[in-house]
């Protein structure tokens, strides 16, 4: 679960910032830049040229790639607290994915040059955005190996798992993984056909390990899903 989040929040609700001293955050909000999207709303393209990264601070949204064929591949989900488009912020690049909004969207933008001098005299947050690239490297070696080897049940299995953990809210049904999405992106974000994210929705539903309402999903059986994704979900793992 993501810790609470104010409406005053100029980015320094990511972990990145959690070292900064009063004196720092004044400068880091001083640089911010506050954006509000609606849902479905693209905050950055494929291909646009990178001028610096964000901090969402309020909503969901998805990071996804156009294959060469066309089609979608949802990368990971991010919610308040996280970091998008960080990768392009020392490499002048453009960005290799695309961002959309799930839901209304508050995010605070920061310009790529204005932060690499504050990284100057804050070290101890340029530390953290090291520590950062590297889970994101790391998390996209386990994604790779998992798409190599795992099967379609184990890796939806185990998205609900972390869907739930990061994004979850108890309901009387159960544990609802805290994000509507349509069963193609359910499907893309796990490496999967649609096809077989619908047949595996249905067999999880059949055997008990989850209740369905339109685009909802509710976990009821945490310890088979568990079972049957076989992983035990780190305390500092999210969906990458």
């Amino acid at each position: 679960m993501h810790p609470p989040h104010s409406p005053t929040c100029k980015g320094e609700c990511s972990w990145i910032f959690s070292e900064l001293e009063e004196k720092g955050k004044v400068a880091l909000r001083a640089m911010t830049k506050t954006i509000t999207y609606a849902k479905g709303e693209l905050i950055f393209q494929e291909a646009e040229p990178a001028f610096g990264f964000y901090v969402i601070c309020e909503g969901k949204v998805k990071l996804a790639k156009h294959s060469p064929h066309g089609k979608k591949q949802i990368l990971k989900l991010l919610g308040p607290c996280e970091l998008l488009g960080e990768k392009t912020m020392f490499d002048h690049e453009v960005y290799t994915a695309y961002a959309q909004t799930l839901e209304r969207t508050r995010v605070n933008f920061f310009q790529r040059e204005q932060f690499l001098e504050f990284l100057k005299h804050h070290p101890e947050v340029a530390l953290k955005v090291i520590e950062k690239l590297s889970r994101e490297i790391k998390g996209f070696q386990d994604k790779l190996m998992e798409t190599s080897y795992e099967g379609s049940q184990e890796r939806l299995a185990r998205l609900l798992l972390l869907m739930a953990k990061e994004y979850g809210v108890k309901e009387e049904k159960g544990v609802y993984v805290g994000i509507e999405l349509s069963r193609q992106e359910l499907a893309e974000l796990a490496g999967i056909s649609t096809e077989t994210a619908i047949r595996t929705l249905s067999r999880f539903k059949e055997r008990g390990f989850i209740e369905l309402e339109g685009h909802k999903i509710y976990i009821v059986n945490e310890t088979s899903l568990s079972a049957l994704a076989e992983v035990q979900i780190s305390p500092k793992e999210n969906l990458l």
